[in-house]
């Protein structure tokens, strides 16, 4: 189905996938575990913790802040990672010998940020290529207003944080961020008086989740959380779901190709990510979903999906918070006859990759007729694809959704810079390999 030769994937066309799978642990969650850990007092377990290097990143981060860290991992199954954090508790980071890299991750930097914020030494944040072109303006504003001093290169990384001591105040995000949301949320935990986020459209509430697990009181509006300064955190031993993000480029597949069947087992269903599986109905996706458990306020369970007429999707500005990072494998399933209208996602343009340009780039190296916008992209995939070579530009999602759109081509291709997958699924072109057909 697919071989890897001198830094390209060459990807086989199939004529169906099928098969029972698992994702690795959720990348959203395992920061934010990670993070919390760090600032509780005692130990937590973190097992199921995300593999790629993003969620490495703020291990590597934390680590250098000063706090133990072990990672223990499964010879048996790569998905089994288990990360033990000895909390240093509320306020007890070190002040780091040099700089901390976050490597590709927004997530590490925004967060970490948030909780550096409050403690009484400067701090430099730098990350890669692709980090240092991402905007951080966004949780700058905020963190000043409570109290930091942060520099910047232009609003972008590397960026600098003077901490200090912090006030709580009432903010809502200009543009909907679960990042900025966490970041804002995690200083206020660190500072005097009431932090309250407001937001104008939900995101992802991972944050609000996690929190009253490691024993934090918040209070819940439809779309705020408040949350009072100075509460101790508590270590925990908490199970990580599986991605959903990651497995929706499985359920892309399974829903593009004629008598697939794709079920995937421990994935996360959180209410605020969902979306993407009722969006996919929509699409004329077979989806059937069932809750096995909860944990820690996270619901799991399984999906499975079968192939079924692509029927014409228009996705609203309103829908995309909740979407961001699975409109790259909706867009992949539009590429197999489907009619996929998207707008209000600029924020597409500022993620590890210019994602609509690259996206509709790799598109037409296939043969897909794709209209670019500012905002957004239409794609209509009735035209046959054909074999094509493209490039993934170094970002993750663009490498995996080339790889489902190869699976419908008529002769084999090529994907430049493949191993992004890195970042988020280190085996993902194993697990496509043990499913196509």
């Amino acid at each position: 189905m697919s071989n890897s030769v001198s830094g390209v994937m060459t990807i086989e066309p199939a004529s169906r996938v099928r098969g029972q799978i698992r994702v690795p642990g959720d990348k959203s969650i395992s920061h934010r575990y990670a993070i919390l850990a760090a600032l509780a007092d005692g130990i937590s377990t973190l097992r199921g913790y995300a593999p790629g290097a993003d969620c490495q990143s703020t291990l590597t981060c934390l680590s250098k802040l000063g706090v133990p860290i072990r990672i223990d991992r499964s010879t048996e199954d790569q998905l089994e990672i288990t990360v033990t954090v000895d909390g240093l508790g509320l306020g007890g980071l070190h002040q780091a010998s040099g700089k901390i890299n976050a490597g590709n991750s927004g997530t590490t930097m925004r967060l970490l940020a948030g909780v550096l914020a409050s403690h009484p030494f400067d701090t430099t944040i730098t990350g890669d290529g692709s980090l240092c072109n991402r905007p951080m303006q966004r949780i700058v504003d905020p963190l000043e207003a409570m109290g930091a001093r942060i520099e910047t290169h232009n609003g972008c990384p590397p960026i600098t944080i003077h901490g200090s001591s912090l006030c709580g105040i009432k903010y809502t995000p200009v543009i909907p961020s679960a990042q900025v949301k966490s970041a804002v949320l995690l200083a206020g935990l660190q500072a005097k008086g009431d932090t309250i986020v407001q937001e104008s459209l939900a995101t992802r509430d991972h944050t609000e989740r996690a929190l009253p697990a490691f024993g934090v009181e918040t209070s819940l509006n439809s779309l705020g959380i408040g949350i009072k300064g100075g509460q101790r955190l508590i270590g925990k031993t908490l199970q990580i779901p599986g991605d959903l993000s990651s497995a929706a480029f499985w359920a892309a597949a399974a829903a593009a190709l004629p008598n697939s069947d794709i079920e995937i087992a421990g994935v996360g269903l959180n209410p605020t990510r969902i979306v993407f599986l009722e969006l996919l109905r929509k699409f004329g996706a077979n989806v059937l979903v069932k809750t096995t458990g909860i944990q820690a306020g996270e619901p799991f369970g399984i999906v499975r999906v079968r192939h079924a007429k692509v029927k014409p999707l228009v996705i609203e500005p309103d829908d995309v918070p909740s979407v961001i990072d699975e409109l790259p494998a909706l867009a992949a399933l539009a590429s197999h006859g489907g009619d996929l209208k998207v707008s209000g996602a600029r924020e597409l343009r500022r993620k590890e990759s210019d994602r609509i340009a690259v996206l509709v780039a790799g598109l037409r190296q296939f043969g897909v007729l794709v209209d670019e916008r500012p905002d957004g992209f239409h794609i209509n995939g009735e035209s046959p694809r054909t074999g094509g070579t493209v490039d993934a530009k170094g970002d993750h999602r663009m490498a995996m959704a080339f790889a489902v759109t190869a699976l419908g081509a008529t002769s084999p291709s090529v994907i430049k810079g493949h191993n992004a997958v890195e970042v988020s699924y280190p085996s993902f072109f194993e697990t496509l390999a043990s499913i196509c057909e």
